[in-house]
């Protein structure tokens, strides 16, 4: 036997980890990370039993129980914990707090999802959408609270009447919606006559609460409809039908009898939810310049609606919404928008969003809600601004200022919008603590020297002024409205004459440029202002 060919003597321990070195070579070459790494425990065992000794091994496996029990083990029931917390807080979002049913993001989510079942496995899937009957009237006589209770009382009816296999959710303000899957038209009509039927019993005395009627239009996959939209617009055309018709009432959508109108009513309702679920909206931003510097102070968030949205313009996208009962979702919508396309906005620069009173007022709307919008973006709540436009009244004042006091202490500011339109903007300073006045363009537009609306102005910043409010004129065109305003002690403005609403500028900057009127006679008052709504103060740009 040559030189080559012998062997010279090895220890004890190199026979196997030769040949486990060879295999884990192989391995790590294929991949298989999580072999390797128990050949290669092995190895250290096998070595260590054989020099350290069967004492030294015991301790050293003593030492990772130990490690197990008080390190890995904690972690992985941590990690359990969150993601038992996670699931919950998911879940929960997609409950109406009110009623327990899904809400409407949980309807579109389900309504996917139900369309693409029955489209993939040929089966039924039926559709009811129903409204409360002169549930406004319930409002407007006996307070929000007996109307909640009302719409309380409903859900727990709902969820008592329905098949277990059925998915009841609350889609607006008294507007509700049933989903059944294999379930043709027939059945669901059926399920939703049980539901009116149960609706319609008087209550046991002692439940204090009267008789509710409401109107129901029915759809269903195949029977009517072959896709989702149509579902969606057949259900809701039929529902206005059985509205029109006298109320109280089921009625199954025929082609023959249910016209779907794209105008207001029940065309413009399935247009909205389609909107809103398929995300045909487009934030777009305006800035808000400080007249002494005409340094940019913030942006106002704004949205425009996007093809093949059925919407010209957002006057159309919103008096639509405002009609079918859908404002609410489409400002909530609107809202996360717009702040998810200002994620790169600087940390001196605040955000506002416009928001309609009646959205305020209603159930859905809650300071944590917001504030979970804020968070799934990573935008801070003290740059945030809420615009509460004085074109819509507001018709529980007290209701409204407890949700909005609660959302200022969250740190979130409050600005009245179109102030001057009407009467309500006025009545409002008074019942509310705004952060920002924001004159109404028909007032700025007409503020020459002597005019009227110069002495509105004036003594909407006189009044401004007492409460530290910064107040900004809207509608600003001309170079002349500038110094007219600055003149009123109007601190800052927004309008074509800075800039027309479009894209958030990729590095927006602080120093918009132009023509600076008394800039130190305003330096300290928008200090003092920005420091009451925690913005920080922009440092200065170097020359």
């Amino acid at each position: 036997m040559s030189d080559a060919t012998q062997a010279r003597p090895r220890s004890a321990g190199e026979p196997l980890r030769g040949l486990a070195g060879r295999f884990v070579v192989a391995l790590a070459a294929s991949g298989s990370a999580a072999v390797v790494a128990y050949l290669g425990l092995g190895v250290v065992l096998h070595d260590l039993i054989l020099q350290a000794g069967i004492a030294t091994v015991l301790a050293v496996v003593s030492v990772g129980l130990i490690l197990q029990s008080t390190i890995v083990a904690p972690l992985i029931a941590s990690r359990a914990e969150l993601e038992g917390r996670y699931e919950a807080a998911v879940a929960e979002a997609l409950l109406d707090p009110l009623t327990g049913l899904g809400n409407h993001r949980a309807f579109q989510e389900e309504l996917d999802r139900q369309v693409e079942h029955a489209q993939r496995y040929s089966v039924p899937v039926g559709l009811v959408l129903l409204d409360l009957d002169e549930f406004k009237a319930v409002n407007d006589k006996s307070g929000h609270a007996q109307g909640d209770r009302t719409l309380a009382d409903f859900g727990r009816l709902v969820q008592a009447t329905v098949r277990r296999v059925d998915l009841p959710f609350r889609i607006g303000g008294d507007e509700f919606a049933i989903l059944l899957p294999h379930t043709d038209a027939e059945a669901a009509r059926i399920v939703a006559r049980r539901l009116l039927a149960g609706a319609l019993q008087p209550p046991l005395p002692e439940q204090g609460h009267r008789p509710i009627s409401f109107s129901a239009g029915v759809s269903a996959i195949p029977d009517t409809a072959l896709t989702r939209s149509q579902l969606y617009a057949q259900a809701d055309a039929a529902l206005y039908a059985a509205k029109h018709a006298g109320r109280t009432d089921v009625i199954v959508f025929d082609a023959s009898e249910v016209a779907i109108e794209s105008g207001a009513g029940s065309g413009s309702a399935a247009a909205i939810a389609e909107v809103i679920a398929r995300g045909q909206l487009r934030p777009v931003y305006q800035p808000i310049v400080e007249l002494g510097s005409f340094t940019v102070l913030g942006y106002e968030g704004l949205i425009r609606p996007v093809s093949p949205a059925p919407f010209a313009d957002p006057a159309a996208l919103f008096g639509a919404a405002a009609t079918s009962g859908h404002l609410v979702a489409l400002d909530l919508t609107c809202i996360e928008t717009i702040v998810a396309g200002a994620h790169n906005l600087p940390n001196q620069l605040f955000l506002s969003v416009n928001i309609s009173p009646g959205t305020v007022e209603s159930p859905e709307f809650t300071t944590a809600g917001l504030l979970s919008i804020l968070a799934r973006h990573q935008f801070p709540a003290n740059r945030l601004v809420l615009e509460l436009t004085e074109r819509e009244p507001m018709a529980d004042v007290a209701r409204a200022r407890a949700k909005l006091e609660t959302c200022q202490r969250a740190g979130i500011g409050l600005a009245a919008d179109d102030l001057g339109v009407g009467n309500a903007g006025l009545r409002l300073l008074s019942e509310l603590r705004f952060d920002v006045v924001k004159v109404d363009l028909s007032l700025v537009q007409r503020s020459a020297p002597g005019a009227p609306s110069s002495a509105v102005v004036g003594s909407v910043v006189s009044f401004a002024a007492q409460t530290g409010a910064l107040v900004v004129g809207e509608g600003v065109e001309h170079q002349e409205q500038v110094a007219q305003l600055a003149s009123l002690g109007v601190r800052a403005g927004q309008g074509f004459f800075f800039g027309r609403p479009g894209d958030l500028p990729e590095h927006p900057s602080l120093e918009f440029g132009g023509y600076g009127v008394n800039a130190d006679a305003v330096a300290q008052p928008m200090a003092d202002w920005r420091q009451s709504i925690g913005l920080p103060t922009p440092v200065a740009s170097g020359s």
